[in-house]
């Protein structure tokens, strides 16, 4: 078993992937595209920004003579589906801003990767743009702009390749540890070797603490507001005994709240 640094911190996630031949490789597999780059964007914005959100994408490469823009997104937000179809619009309207007409001269590819999916996901999605006759639910072959949703987390040995094994590899790096022997594609050994954690950087290791730190707070915060709400619930059931003329001997013995607080 190799240690590694898990895919889930961003800092990771975008060491890995902003390599340009393990960017193609994904695009490649998940895509159907050779892309034709020599740089991977971290961190991209628009200036000036697109509507009234500055979105930033995490790893962004254009490809001018293949005509595309592929993006790829990682995180998970309460707002997954429609904050990263966002993303994808702002990509398509930052073209048409400049152009003559409605039509952008790149086709926008989105590729979104939760490690932290939920049990309403499932291993890969997609909102295609291209229209449908509704008839004979044919596509037209007229848009192509793809936003693909990928969850590691709902990979099967059903899931087919050459998809299974990236995401096979993302949710093996969860745990911090990983079977090389299990992949053979040579760009998915790579990312094995870039995320190893006797190469990891010093900068690296301070963001990933900044990252679990954030996150631990976040959750924190969040188990005190349900805290709170299940209190605030057993106070108002209280309340409502009291006002229906039960004892309040029974009132405290089935809520736990002592009478002071709900007597007040």
């Amino acid at each position: 078993m190799q240690k590694v640094a898990s895919l889930r911190y961003e800092v990771i996630f975008k060491k890995a992937f902003c390599d340009v031949e393990v960017f193609k490789a994904f695009a490649k597999d998940f895509l159907g595209i050779d892309l034709k780059i020599d740089k991977v964007q971290t961190e991209k914005k628009f200036d000036p920004p697109i509507g009234n959100v500055d979105s930033r994408f995490d790893l962004y490469a254009e490809d001018v003579e293949n005509r595309v823009i592929v993006d790829i997104q990682h995180r998970r937000y309460e707002d997954y589906y429609e904050r990263f179809l966002h993303y994808h619009c702002a990509a398509i309207l930052e073209q048409v801003d400049t152009s003559k007409n409605y039509k952008p001269a790149l086709t926008v590819f989105t590729i979104v990767v939760s490690t932290s999916g939920t049990r309403e996901d499932c291993a890969m999605a997609e909102i295609n743009f291209d229209p449908v006759d509704l008839l004979t639910h044919e596509k037209l072959n007229k848009i192509h702009h793809r936003v693909l949703y990928l969850s590691p987390k709902h990979v099967t040995e059903s899931t087919p390749e050459p998809y299974r094994e990236w995401l096979k590899l993302i949710q093996d790096s969860l745990d911090e540890q990983v079977d090389e022997t299990s992949y053979h594609k040579t760009e998915v050994l790579k990312v094995v070797d870039l995320i190893k954690t006797d190469g990891l950087t010093p900068q690296d290791r301070a963001r990933m603490k900044d990252e679990y730190s954030q996150e631990d707070a976040f959750r924190k915060a969040e188990a005190r507001g349900v805290e709170k709400g299940i209190e605030q619930g057993k106070l108002d059931i209280a309340k409502n005994m009291l006002a229906q003329g039960l004892a309040i001997e029974l009132i405290e013995q089935v809520t736990g709240i002592h009478r002071s607080l709900f007597k007040s």
